[in-house]
């Protein structure tokens, strides 16, 4: 029988996707305001908290729940891997850390992992269904706001194991509702989904503040040099 588990964590996440997707940085980086600090910073927190989710579910290969989907196709840490590789250097591993947000996330996968492993599931839909659903626009927006070239940079947006994104998101939603979950479950699930994406918010949220500035310094300096050629008129940059 369908938990329908599918349809209640999409109608039951609408609220925090909404609220998620006005975040500022969001917001910022939908309209191709993308400052490559802030940028660097959440590939670098995506990295901690992937990492420790794959690292989880790898653990419970035998759960009933958790190993139905577990996807090695989905994976995103080698693909990070890659791209801290690009913004921080071949040293990146000596450089990198998790900000306080992301060591919450993180801690807090690896302990529903210990406690109540069903749940992965929330973080699983949370993270990988948005990464494929709007993985290749945010991809484009990203190389073209911070001139990105060759494909560097970008490879958390690639899912070269996924042929068919929409089939898979389809395949993938089937199996959500064939996962062997009680009402009380699935509902439990729901509301880790949410708190997901109350964590993702809150790391975008820590990220605003350097974001505003680097937008704040970007202005000032086109008002210096706009001064400086004798004008005091100020028309924002493309993409400003």
């Amino acid at each position: 029988m369908s938990s329908n588990l599918a349809i209640k964590l999409r109608e039951g996440t609408k609220k925090s996707h909404s609220m998620a997707e006005n975040m500022g940085f969001v917001r910022c980086f939908l309209r191709g305001v993308v400052e490559k600090n802030s940028y660097r910073r959440l590939v670098a927190n995506l990295y901690f908290v992937y990492s420790a989710m794959e690292a989880e579910m790898d653990k419970l290969l035998d759960h009933p729940i958790v190993s139905q989907i577990r996807f090695p196709e989905l994976d995103r840490k080698l693909a990070l891997e890659q791209d801290l590789a690009y913004y921080f250097g071949s040293n990146w591993r000596d450089t990198v850390a998790p900000s306080p947000v992301a060591q919450e996330y993180v801690a807090r996968i690896q302990e529903i992992a210990r406690t109540a492993p069903e749940l992965l599931v929330a973080h699983s839909y949370t993270r990988y269904l948005g990464d494929l659903s709007g993985g290749q626009i945010l991809k484009k927006i990203a190389v073209t706001a911070m001139g990105l070239q060759d494909g560097q940079g970008t490879a958390f947006y690639e899912f070269a194991q996924v042929s068919d994104e929409k089939a898979f998101k389809t395949q993938y939603r089937a199996t959500l509702d064939g996962l062997p979950v009680d009402e009380a479950t699935a509902d439990r699930i729901v509301d880790e989904a949410n708190a997901a994406f109350g964590m993702n918010m809150k790391m975008f949220g820590e990220l605003e503040g350097n974001l505003i500035k680097a937008i704040g310094q970007m202005l000032f300096n086109s008002l210096t040099r706009r001064k400086s050629r004798g004008s005091t008129e100020f028309t924002p940059a493309a993409g400003q």
